[in-house]
């Protein structure tokens, strides 16, 4: 069997999927089932059981350790701007702490996923070097939640006999339509461009960037999955890792993209970045991908032209 929470979300469906593909069909979907559109990312894939998030740690008590592959814990509170700090701890850190212990309990290989927005501004850069984590200043609650735990992990004597956890950047493809506002800029362009045949990006509010120049890390969901799958096979090299393209690209480059697959003329516009996020926005972040690398991870990661197109493609049929 292997276990990936946060089942029904828009990473972890994707991951159930390409297992499928690869003849894992012993899956064990954990999530909170409550949300009907995102609940449709399952259909259609192999799955042996559906555990409730709230009564999983009791499941697995009656499980044989024997019969328990891996565990992929991509479940978490993932709304940026949430705000209660007491939910994203819940959620976030201590929920991931008791599967950790899990882990150690029961001899189970675990990757977990961290976030690129436990590196807030970049004042450290975006090196995924281990040293510099208790040093890091997220911006947003969700940010420190996701750090919080990144710190436990390391500070642990005793931890599973391997374990990875990963700080995912912009990752954007099919399957994250119930996401609302946490979308991706690609969704979000596409859904716009269809109903009006324009495009409106935020406006920089820093006078070192230009309009639509704001820079990020956008990683394919497709390479993300190669990344994960990858790790459950080599289990060597336990630690925190990034997990985006290597390669920073612009909203206009993102936004040009997704003109160009619709086959329509560009008309791209700018609008004031909301106030409620504007002190917490990320002009540019881009993971430095040399540790994976190091570690012999051997595939190249899919161009953002290329990538929005190949999701632009799926959308329309």
């Amino acid at each position: 069997m292997i276990i990936v929470t946060g089942a029904a979300g828009f990473i972890a469906s994707n991951l159930i999927k390409k297992l499928n593909s690869e003849g894992f069909n012993h899956i064990i979907a954990v999530d909170k089932f409550d949300n009907a559109d995102k609940n449709k990312n399952l259909e259609g894939l192999k799955i042996q059981e559906k555990v409730e998030r709230d009564v999983f740690f009791d499941w697995l008590e009656k499980q044989d350790p024997k019969m328990i592959e891996f565990i992929f814990h991509l479940g978490a509170r993932t709304d940026t701007t949430e705000f209660d700090k007491e939910l994203l701890s819940q959620l976030n850190t201590e929920y991931s702490k008791k599967i950790w212990l899990k882990c150690i309990e029961m001899q189970i290989p675990l990757v977990y996923a961290s976030s690129a927005a436990t590196y807030g501004l970049g004042e450290l850069g975006y090196d995924d070097d281990e040293s510099k984590i208790p040093h890091l200043k997220p911006l947003n609650p969700y940010g420190v939640s996701k750090n919080e735990f990144d710190i436990w992990a390391l500070n642990q004597k005793v931890k599973p006999f391997y374990w990875t956890g990963l700080k995912f950047f912009n990752v954007y493809g099919p399957g994250e339509y119930h996401k609302g506002r946490m979308a991706s800029v690609i969704l979000h362009a596409y859904r716009q461009i269809s109903e009006s045949g324009k495009m409106k990006l935020f406006r920089s509010h820093n006078p070192e960037f230009k309009d639509g120049e704001q820079m990020r890390d956008f990683v394919f969901v497709n390479d993300v999955v190669d990344v994960m799958i990858w790790l459950m096979h080599h289990r060597k090299n336990s630690g925190i890792y990034n997990l985006g393209s290597g390669k920073a690209r612009t909203f206009l480059d993102l936004v040009k993209a997704v003109f160009k697959s619709m086959k329509m003329k560009e008309d791209i516009s700018f609008i004031d970045t909301p106030e409620d996020i504007r002190d917490k926005y990320q002009y540019f972040t881009e993971a430095n991908m040399e540790k994976l690398k190091s570690i012999g991870y051997p595939k190249d990661f899919t161009s953002l032209e290329e990538g929005v197109d190949q999701y632009l493609q799926n959308i329309k049929k």
